[in-house]
């Protein structure tokens, strides 16, 4: 797990040109999955850089946005 914010968003964004890939290419269910990915991890980093606690292991974007 990233102990770094910009780790987490380095790889949101590594995240996100992926599901660009497969969009493109037709693959849509895990165009939506690796979103899923991009904004959790950018959520996390956004976590970590506000609270300065390490993000918990869960996957719920809620529980990050509420935070």
């Amino acid at each position: 797990m990233a102990k770094d914010y910009k780790e987490w968003f380095k790889q949101s964004d590594y995240d996100y040109e992926t599901a660009k890939i497969m969009f493109d290419s037709g693959r849509y269910f895990y165009a939506v999955f690796m979103c899923h990915l991009s904004i959790e991890k950018a959520l996390k980093g956004l976590y970590l850089k506000t609270t300065k606690k390490v993000p918990p292991k869960i996957h719920t974007l809620n529980y990050f946005i509420e935070k």
